[in-house]
């Protein structure tokens, strides 16, 4: 069975930073791409950072390119998203997803997280 938990969300100002954490309970984490998505109150879900399982590959939706960062460490079944310049419209809940196969696709994930929340105040 997969879990993943995430870490690390809380209430930041504009402009300062913020690390998340997703530890999966998976026996075989590197054969899995990992992602996180956010979802903001009277929003639709918004898919914010993939990466491959190899981490050669990510893919970052355009509103946090160059503020945000996804990177994994294999050896401790942890995927991080380093935020910065944080902003109050990255206000959302954040979930990590998994996925078994595949990596780019909203289709390929197949396991979530309960989600941690994240605040930007202005």
């Amino acid at each position: 069975q997969v879990q993943l938990v995430e870490s690390g969300g809380g209430l930041v100002q504009a402009g300062g930073s913020l690390r998340l954490s997703c530890a999966a309970s998976i026996r075989t984490y590197g054969s899995y791409a990992m992602g996180w998505f956010r979802q903001a109150p009277g929003k639709e879900r918004e898919v914010v950072v993939r990466i491959s399982r190899s981490g050669g590959n990510t893919y970052y939706t355009d509103s946090v390119k160059g503020r945000f960062t996804i990177y994994r460490d294999n050896a401790k079944n942890t995927v991080y998203l380093q935020m910065n310049s944080l902003k109050p419209e990255d206000t959302a809940v954040y979930y990590c997803e998994a996925a078994s196969a595949g990596w780019r696709m909203t289709v390929d994930y197949n396991y979530w997280g309960q989600g941690t929340q994240v605040t930007v105040a202005s």
